[in-house]
């Protein structure tokens, strides 16, 4: 008669203790009670781990940023495992595969719909370039008609270039003055494609 296998699954305590994350705080003038600094880097400390993203997928990087979503790689721990596809309630526009040219009206109706301050990250090779779709009917980049933030390359990319590309992005969105968005530079950037 065969003796049965024992699993040793009881959890490791280490792995349990002492090993909860924290966000770093910004550099400021600390004391017994109290903490100071400046309202820009607390506000962009704030930015950066609640970011809510819209997907707008159309063919095969959706399908790596569904897996992206899922238990394994958890993209709920940086702050954004809320989706939504209102446009009015996000504020980082995730575009994920090809884009036709008739499409590039709707994609950049949803992009005047975000809420401001709004960031995009192009998913792979067809939303960052076209791709191998070098035709007539593919845009060659949403950057022709909306302004990209961070780039993410592959074809189609892993969920960790995906999870990379949103590091990228909460990084930026750290270090993004409160002011940026009212500057006549930026502003020369929105006119620059054609919106108000």
């Amino acid at each position: 008669m065969a003796r049965p296998v024992r699993f040793n699954i009881k959890p490791k305590a280490r792995d349990y203790k002492g090993h909860i994350g924290l966000a770093d705080t910004p550099d400021g003038y600390m004391g017994e009670g109290f903490f100071a600094t400046k309202l820009s880097d607390v506000i962009g400390l704030a930015r950066k781990n609640s970011l809510w993203p819209m997907p707008f997928a159309t063919s095969c990087c959706g399908i790596e940023f569904m897996a992206t979503m899922g238990a394994h790689y958890d993209f709920g721990r940086f702050g954004s495992e809320r989706m939504a596809f209102t446009p009015r309630q996000c504020d980082m526009l995730m575009v994920m595969g090809t884009i036709a040219k008739k499409m590039g009206p709707v994609l950049r109706q949803v992009y005047i719909q975000l809420s401001e301050p709004r960031w995009v990250l192009a998913v792979g090779a067809c939303a960052s370039s076209g791709g191998i779709f070098d035709s007539y009917s593919v845009m060659q980049g949403i950057d022709q008609i909306i302004p990209v933030d961070v780039y993410v390359p592959g074809c189609a990319p892993r969920p960790e270039a995906i999870l990379d590309g949103v590091l990228a992005l909460q990084e930026l969105v750290k270090n993004e003055s409160i002011r940026r968005r009212h500057s006549e530079k930026y502003q020369q950037l929105l006119s620059s494609y054609g919106i108000q």
